[in-house]
């Protein structure tokens, strides 16, 4: 997509220090962080959202990585929160899932 900056930064025309790069998918952190650890995990072909990934291997291969995420990062009994927006819902309309923690075992929902 065009104008998407995602996509310019899955294509290298924008410069980004990623965690994690492959030739699918792309890890790196968020410019605005909620929390500590702020990643954000991104397929580099386009979606607009969630609704329009139907690539199985593409959704194991996010999810894998995100598990791989959590532990290197320590977040796996410390709290943590994977989240997806879609339907207009997110900022930059192209899918992408946010890795945030800690969050404690009793995060305020």
């Amino acid at each position: 997509m065009e104008d998407c900056i995602f996509c310019k930064i899955a294509t290298h025309q924008i410069s980004k220090d990623f965690i994690y790069e492959d030739e699918e998918i792309m890890v790196f952190p968020d410019i605005h962080p909620i929390k500590e650890k702020h990643l954000l995990i991104i397929p580099k072909k386009h979606y607009v959202d969630f609704m329009q990934l139907e690539d199985d291997k593409l959704m194991a291969k996010i999810k894998n990585k995100i598990q791989d995420l959590v532990k290197e990062h320590k977040l796996k009994n410390n709290g943590f929160r994977i989240v997806v927006n879609g339907g207009g819902a997110q900022a930059i309309d192209h899918l992408h899932f946010h890795l945030t923690g800690p969050w404690g075992k009793a995060a305020d929902m």
